[in-house]
């Protein structure tokens, strides 16, 4: 049985990773259009880098959490695809094996140049400087899917969600676009459910069930559920 998770921002607030979209989230201290698309780089790469370095910090300083956890330990019981849209690297940490990051991983970088949307570098540390530079001399980007920008995993992540049979969408708002359509390519999926403190207020489709509740509080319901339907 294969268990496709996918999972937002919710999902690492618990661990004390800042949201953008919250009340107190960083774009009530930043715009997006400073930080957080091409054309921000084009005209102040020193500031979007500094940006990300900061919250390169705070990540690597953060743990994964219960939710976390209990993700990684489902693969002792069934095949898991973590999908998510966050640019921490918490999964991986927590024991996951196979993590697709729709919007980039902020423990990589990659290369401002055209056409080179392929390599990334792994960083070391929390900080990326303004002289490093690819192969090809140009300067070192976070690697992170920018507003505006395409979303290279799409497709992988599509086809990922095709094969699922139980579904599990955890602290997403699926306002972010085009990442929180990929929900319907799940049409084979025999279980849907959608873990957020405001889930009865988010649109989703009438096959999922909801489970009004934080990520970790949410993933004890479903590992409850899960134990049942493998007996």
């Amino acid at each position: 049985m294969t268990i496709v998770v996918f999972s937002g921002a919710g999902m690492s607030a618990e661990s004390g990773i800042q949201t953008f979209r919250d009340a107190d989230g960083l774009w009530e201290n930043y715009k997006i259009e400073d930080v957080a698309t091409p054309s921000a780089w084009a005209i102040d790469p020193d500031m979007v880098t500094e940006f990300y370095n900061l919250r390169r910090k705070a990540i690597i300083k953060a743990v994964p959490n219960d939710a976390h956890l209990k993700i990684a330990q489902l693969e002792n019981l069934f095949t898991v695809h973590v999908i998510t849209q966050n640019i921490d690297d918490l999964h991986e940490r927590s024991g996951s094996s196979t993590v697709l990051h729709l919007h980039g991983n902020i423990r990589h970088s990659k290369s401002s140049g055209p056409n080179q949307e392929v390599e990334y570098y792994p960083i070391e540390g929390w900080k990326l400087d303004k002289t490093d530079v690819c192969p090809n001399g140009y300067r070192l980007r976070p690697h992170v899917v920018w507003f505006g920008e395409e979303v290279p995993a799409y497709e992988e992540a599509s086809k990922i969600l095709m094969n699922a049979d139980i579904l599990i969408v955890i602290g997403t708002s699926l306002q972010v676009y085009p990442a929180a359509g990929l929900i319907h390519a799940a049409q084979n999926a025999k279980r849907k459910f959608i873990i957020d403190p405001n889930a009865h207020e988010l649109d989703v489709p009438d096959e999922f069930e909801l489970i009004n509740l934080g990520a970790s509080q949410g993933m004890d319901q479903i590992v409850e559920i899960l134990k049942k339907v493998l007996h």
